[in-house]
């Protein structure tokens, strides 16, 4: 394998299998193990890779609800208000965004109950000026990583 390409494919095989072992891909990449293990510690230096995670199925762990919140905020108080939500536990997206919203944070909740509760009590700062919240009622597409492209793949 040309070293051109070899840390776009070094991503894209651990986007297939991240448990792979350094052996397992230096085999599949052709290469030797210690030119993996250089080439990931430089991904991971970089910040390319981020770490290395389960993908929880939260609906099999028991959370069954899944909540988009838009909420409009006061001008200053937007990072105050997104670091709020990054913390929640049970908020797994925050994003800040242009449009009639400044935020729209994604949850996971047990139940209808609970993410009431929860919201309730996060939407209750004064510098929050507006709320919509919509229920998801299926998940078509969820935590979906894609693989990079190649020169060659273009």
């Amino acid at each position: 394998m040309a070293y051109e390409h070899l840390d776009t494919e070094l991503v894209n095989e651990l986007l297939e299998n991240g448990r792979a072992s350094l052996r397992s891909l230096a085999e599949e990449l052709d290469v030797s193990v210690t030119t993996v293990s250089n080439h990931l510690s430089d991904l991971e230096a970089e910040g390319v890779i981020q770490g290395y995670t389960p993908i929880v199925d939260y609906d099999a762990a028991g959370y069954d609800v899944t909540a988009v919140m838009q909420l409009k905020a006061e001008g200053s108080a937007l990072s105050e208000i997104t670091s709020t939500l990054r913390d929640h536990a049970q908020i797994v997206s925050v994003y800040e965004v242009t449009g009639d919203y400044d935020i729209i944070a994604i949850g996971k909740f047990e139940d209808t109950d609970d993410m009431n509760d929860q919201i309730k009590a996060l939407i209750t700062d004064p510098d929050l000026t507006r709320s919509n919240t919509s229920i998801v009622l299926e998940a078509v597409s969820e935590n979906e990583q894609f693989r990079l492209e190649t020169e060659s793949d273009d």
